[in-house]
């Protein structure tokens, strides 16, 4: 955490003396859908001097958090060359690596393959390959594209006398409790709270406690960001 680069920090400086410059530590954020959508997507363009022909439709689908990314093919046979199908499914998780808010990776959506059409001797792999980059790129922008921010999974152990302020500091940092247990004299606090808003949380608790609580954290999930 915070407290262990702070150490490192000054251990660099002190032990080996050399300047140490850190920066503010960054969100790792996720991109998703929010609506399902069928989408288009047309290639039918000349290039050096040689015609080229796609069209895919793929129906865009969100999906639960943590399902990940999904493609499946459900087109009639002869709408477009099997040997097509494998390009336009690497297309389809290559566009997922960036989404269209931030160009943050695509996670829990899927892509249904249900139609398209082709052209002898105009289609080839190029040209899928720009057919569902077009799809995927239309259809997730009017999909109702939505940031996932990632939820840490935050326990705090702290002395009966310092719960109020722990709990309010807390619910200042848009957290919710998931549970609270007597363990002697303490009292073991877990709670979810959004990554972002537990910069600094660290100096803060042991302000609060006097130095006598302590909290660690894990990833538990990626949501919506409000």
């Amino acid at each position: 955490g915070e407290l262990h680069l702070e150490i490192i920090t000054d251990k660099l400086q002190r032990t080996f003396k050399v300047p140490v410059r850190t920066g503010k530590p960054q969100v790792v954020y996720r991109e998703t859908i929010s609506k399902s959508i069928e989408s288009d997507g047309l290639f039918d363009k000349e290039i050096n001097e040689e015609k080229n022909f796609a069209q895919v439709m793929i129906k865009l689908e969100p999906l639960a958090r943590g399902e990940g990314v999904e493609f499946v093919s459900v087109i009639d046979e002869g709408k477009i060359p099997e040997e097509f199908v494998p390009v336009i499914e690497k297309t389809f998780h290559d566009s997922t690596l960036s989404g269209s808010i931030a160009g943050y990776p695509l996670v829990d959506i899927k892509a249904t393959l249900y139609d398209g059409s082709f052209k002898e001797g105009l289609s080839s792999e190029l040209a899928f390959t720009m057919a569902t980059s077009n799809a995927i790129r239309n259809g997730i922008e009017n999909a109702e594209p939505a940031l996932l921010e990632p939820i840490m999974e935050v326990e705090v152990v702290t002395p009966n006398e310092f719960l109020g302020e722990i709990i309010a500091d807390i619910n200042t940092r848009k957290g919710k409790i998931e549970g609270m247990d007597d363990r002697e004299n303490v009292r073991i606090l877990t709670a979810y709270i959004p990554l972002k808003e537990m910069f600094g949380y660290s100096t803060s608790l042991r302000s609060s406690s006097q130095g006598r609580a302590t909290f660690s954290m894990k990833f538990r999930k990626f949501e919506i960001q409000e």
